[in-house]
């Protein structure tokens, strides 16, 4: 069975900024829920790590001007306009098995990540 996938998307970046699996925005829905608000999720790229950027990503209630959010399945997403350009055609997924659970980003623009699976270049 596979997930559908939906795209947020920005009028300079027509490719799509990022993609959110049926799995990871059920998973933010009941997170969300659980929290008690009207929260989005703000999915961010920030300078850290062993090999130069770290995905961020947590709840939030501020939504600034130029953010980029869109809606996948009730679950607001945002991405900042500084994060955008470094998360361009990825996609954010949500497992829970035996061996695997959590989320995930997929990103095409990664070249390399660091052996702890934390950072990229």
């Amino acid at each position: 069975m596979s997930e559908q996938i939906v795209g947020l998307r920005s009028s300079t970046t027509p490719k799509g900024v990022i993609q959110v699996t049926e799995g990871a925005s059920a998973k933010v829905k009941e997170l969300v829920e659980a929290e008690g608000g009207d929260l989005a999720l703000r999915v961010a790229v920030r300078p850290g790590g062993c090999s130069g950027f770290q995905y961020e990503m947590f709840f939030d209630s501020d939504i600034a001007e130029d953010d980029l959010s869109a809606d996948f399945n009730g679950v607001t997403v945002v991405v900042d306009a500084a994060s955008a350009p470094h998360l361009e055609g990825a996609t954010l997924d949500y497992k829970d098995g035996l061996m695997d659970s959590g989320f995930t980003i997929n990103n095409p623009n990664v070249s390399r990540s660091c052996g702890c699976g934390q950072s990229f270049s």
